[in-house]
């Protein structure tokens, strides 16, 4: 059997592809025979490869949320198609292998709590899958050593911390041994220590333990080293770029909504007034150093 650790190699296999993605929700009006719809999601493609940690940008209401719900089989494409690992969500049959390869993190942990303690409800996910007894709690163990809450494994969940229970939701993912995890704004809830906590977490299962991620946030600080970015307005992908190109689009970025880490908002401000900062300055590190010098 596989465990939680998964090696990252050189294969660059897509892991998620949406196609020309429409979604609409519809919602029923009384006395009104057909359906209003709404349009979330207005034709977006975007690819993700295997390994990869891919940052999703937008204003609340850009449509982020409802993406990363069609990306993991919660919702279904009204047109356009979304394949994980070349499955077509579309296809009923495919709903469950998908969600075993993409599982996703949402904003508030509670909502993904259920068992009475740690280890409880890090099985609950596994359990679903029919997973053997035996190799449930290996991957229990696996998993909460991934996120560093092993002393933490007979707690009471709702006794924790909220970055410690993000960990746990992630831990219970784990379980499940995806290959790539969406995350939904994960650290909305949490406090800065929090917020550490969990961002540390997400960067080693990347790096480390070469889970696909993609992370949405309205927070650029929070994906400032992602492999690539996506930026969304108004349910459509306005571009897709590497984060050092992204970082140049400053004034674009904040008509969408999007507030820049403190350094970029100072170098911004600070060119504005006629200070001629480097395109080299990449860092809060750096434009200490440049200012200092």
């Amino acid at each position: 059997m596989p465990t939680v650790c998964l090696i990252k190699g050189n294969s660059k296999m897509k892991m998620i592809e949406a196609l020309n993605l429409i979604f609409k929700y519809k919602s029923y009006v009384q006395n009104q025979e057909m359906p209003e719809e709404t349009l979330v999601l207005d034709n977006v493609s975007l690819s993700i490869e295997k390994g990869d940690f891919v940052g999703i940008l937008g204003h609340n209401g850009s449509g982020k949320s409802t993406l990363a719900k069609a990306l993991t089989a919660l919702l279904k494409p009204s047109q356009g198609a979304v394949y994980v690992k070349q499955m077509d969500s579309s296809l009923e049959e495919n709903v469950i292998p998908i969600r075993r390869t993409a599982g996703m993190v949402f904003q508030n942990p509670d909502n993904q709590l259920v068992g009475n303690l740690v280890e409880e409800d890090v099985a609950f996910g596994p359990e679903n899958l029919g997973v053997p007894t035996e190799e449930i709690w290996k991957r229990i163990s696996a998993a909460l050593e991934a996120v560093g809450m092993t002393a933490y494994r007979q707690s009471v969940p709702h006794s924790l911390s909220g970055g410690q229970k993000q960990k746990i939701a992630i831990a219970g993912i784990l379980a499940m041994e995806p290959e790539c995890i969406v995350f939904d704004e994960p650290t909305a809830m949490l406090d800065p220590r929090g917020r550490k906590e969990v961002l540390d977490a997400v960067h080693f299962l990347n790096k480390e333990r070469g889970i696909t991620v993609l992370y949405i946030t309205h927070h650029m600080e929070e994906v400032e080293d992602a492999d690539w970015l996506y930026v969304m307005d108004r349910g459509r992908v306005l571009w897709k770029e590497r984060p050092e190109v992204l970082w140049e689009k400053e004034e674009e970025l904040m008509r969408c909504g999007i507030r820049l880490p403190f350094y970029r908002d100072l170098i911004w401000r600070l060119r504005k007034k006629g200070v001629e900062i480097p395109k080299t300055v990449q860092s809060e590190e750096a434009l200490l150093e440049y200012l200092t010098r």
